[in-house]
């Protein structure tokens, strides 16, 4: 009996044990097949982020908020890169209109290189009408500067009291001229050195009146470019009355860089062109090169003569002249084009592509020669066949800053600084309503900087006033941290610039203005215009600066006139 209930124990033991399992076990593995994993999810860690803002982290793959390019594991991103180097995905090169070109030899021959210029008064032909005595200004004759005058037109007439004493001293004169002739003649000599002719004084004398207004007539025959008094005004001998420039020779001022000095020489010929007249080319002559190099833009002045006979080139007018270059002596010369150069004061970099399969981008420093139609001479950093980024240059160079990469910018790797010390990282949600008001902002930031480009310091300070007040209102409106930080930042930038009354002080704030109005440029989605991203390599003390323009053109507001064209395209933003 013992026996047989130790049987049935053990059966049901079995049974209870089978069904245990099948109850338990399945269910636990059926859980296992259908429940994900969190544990494995977190020991994993990998995360995906975006190869343009690495700021974004997420668990899952996907596109990125910002931009919308694929994110990309973050694991992966920089892996066994260099500091100079950076990654970016296809689709991050396609939205970035990146295009790269081989670097080639320079075709033997003849070239040109453009230079530009102003039309201005040739000096040798101005001359300046003077005072030969002292007095008053009573009546000018000239109305206006650019008005033409003849040789001996009277330009003005001038009360002098002491050719009033001279006069009468003439008159006693005449009637001792018998007795005392030494002493007439002293006195007419007297009137002579006062530029009065012999038909004057002999008018005076034979009329036996005395002249209280002398006139001032012309010596030479021009255009008047400077009136220098007014009626009323009182005048010493010597002092100058009008200037009257000979427009039929003009010169043209070039201002050219160091790396072309060897380009031009006294004798030479060039081709001038301006917009004014596209069907016509103007021979000048090479008359003057300057000794020395201008210390603030880093430039030297050649000057060319001009024939102006039919009146067609007026000063303060534009020009640029092409100078011809023979290569024959350089043979397999490189060159790449100006759009690939990112100019950092004295450095000028390029970003190569060391393999065509691989989305992988370098920095390099390169030493460049002449600009030559639209390239620059290579004399070291690249060598022939090297892939270069030609088109989207600028967006390469903001990935690199943004991943904390050397950059144009950033020598050293490091996260770039703004003014305030805080890190940008390029992120920023601005509201509809801040994003409309920015347009407007926009608008006032370009109209500041053509006050710039026209060395109107009143003018500048008035639209940096109206931009401060602006800036200030969109902060208040509806964004992210980041976006109110910068906006705020901005208005203090408008406000510390408006608060300048120099020029060159306004131009200092205008260098962290406009880094600032890019940034949150490039951040805006409702841009109703395309802007050009532009940098001037000389300014900011040659460390380089960038402006924002809506044409191609380079219209410089860092030197104005002393450097108007200085500068490139570096970007844009749609």
């Amino acid at each position: 009996m013992k026996k047989e209930n130790i049987i049935y124990i053990g059966i049901a033991v079995v049974v209870g044990l089978l069904v245990g399992y099948l109850i338990f076990g399945g269910n636990a593995e059926t859980t296992s097949m259908n429940e994900p994993d969190h544990t494995a999810e977190s020991t994993s860690g990998e995360m995906w982020t975006c190869s343009m803002h690495p700021q974004i982290m997420k668990q899952e793959p996907g596109s990125c908020p910002i931009c919308g390019m694929d994110l990309i594991p973050a694991d992966n991103a920089g892996e066994g890169l260099m500091a100079n180097q950076i990654k970016m995905t296809e689709n991050a090169m396609i939205l970035a209109g990146v295009e790269t070109v081989r670097v080639g030899a320079a075709k033997d021959g003849e070239e040109n290189i453009k230079v530009s210029g102003k039309v201005v008064v040739n000096q040798e032909s101005d001359a300046v009408q003077s005072a030969y005595f002292d007095g008053r200004i009573e009546n000018i004759f000239v109305n206006f500067e650019g008005e033409e005058v003849r040789k001996g037109q009277k330009l003005a007439t001038i009360y002098a009291p002491a050719l009033v004493s001279a006069q009468q001293e003439l008159l006693t004169a005449a009637t001792l001229k018998e007795s005392q002739p030494e002493l007439y003649k002293a006195v007419r000599n007297k009137l002579k050195l006062w530029k009065l002719s012999e038909a004057q004084i002999n008018q005076i004398e034979s009329s036996g009146q005395v002249q209280e207004n002398f006139p001032v007539y012309a010596n030479v025959g021009g255009v008047v470019s400077e009136i220098k008094v007014e009626e009323g005004d009182y005048i010493k001998t010597g002092s100058p009355l009008v200037k009257v420039a000979d427009l039929n020779s003009v010169w043209a001022i070039f201002d050219t860089y160091e790396n072309q000095l060897s380009l031009f020489e006294e004798g030479q010929t060039l081709h001038v062109t301006t917009t004014s007249y596209p069907n016509e080319t103007f021979p000048a002559k090479v008359s003057f090169v300057a000794p020395t190099l201008n210390k603030n833009t880093r430039t030297l002045e050649v000057r060319a003569e001009l024939d102006n006979t039919r009146g067609m080139l007026k000063p303060g007018m534009f020009v640029q002249a092409e100078v011809e270059v023979r290569d024959d002596q350089e043979d397999g010369v490189l060159t790449i084009p100006e759009s690939a150069v990112l100019w950092t004061g004295k450095r000028s970099l390029v970003y190569v592509q060391p393999n065509p399969d691989n989305s992988i981008f370098e920095m390099r420093e390169v030493q460049l020669g002449n600009l030559r139609n639209g390239d620059y001479v290579v004399n070291s950093g690249l060598e022939s066949g090297d892939l270069v980024v030609a088109k989207g240059t600028f967006t390469v160079d903001a990935a690199a800053q943004l991943q904390g990469k050397r950059s144009m910018m950033n020598q050293d790797g490091e996260t770039m600084q703004m003014g305030n010390g805080a890190h940008s990282s390029m992120s920023m949600a601005f509201s509809q309503e801040a994003q409309g008001k920015f347009g407007d902002l926009l608008k006032v930031y370009l109209d500041l900087k053509d006050a710039l480009v026209a060395s109107n310091q009143e003018q500048t300070q008035t639209w940096a006033q109206k931009g401060a007040g602006m800036a200030s209102e969109i902060s208040n409106m509806q964004m992210d941290d980041m976006g109110k930080t910068h906006m705020s930042k901005l208005a203090e930038q408008f406000r510390d610039m408006a608060s300048k009354n120099k020029l060159e002080n306004q131009r200092d704030v205008f260098v962290r203005l406009s880094q600032n109005m890019i940034q949150i440029g490039q951040q805006m989605q409702n841009l109703d215009t395309k802007l050009y991203v532009q940098r001037c390599p000389m300014a900011n003390n040659d460390k380089g600066a960038d402006w924002l323009s809506l044409e191609e053109e380079i219209r410089n507001p860092y030197y104005g006139d002393a450097m108007l064209t200085c500068g490139s395209v570096v970007g844009t933003i749609d």
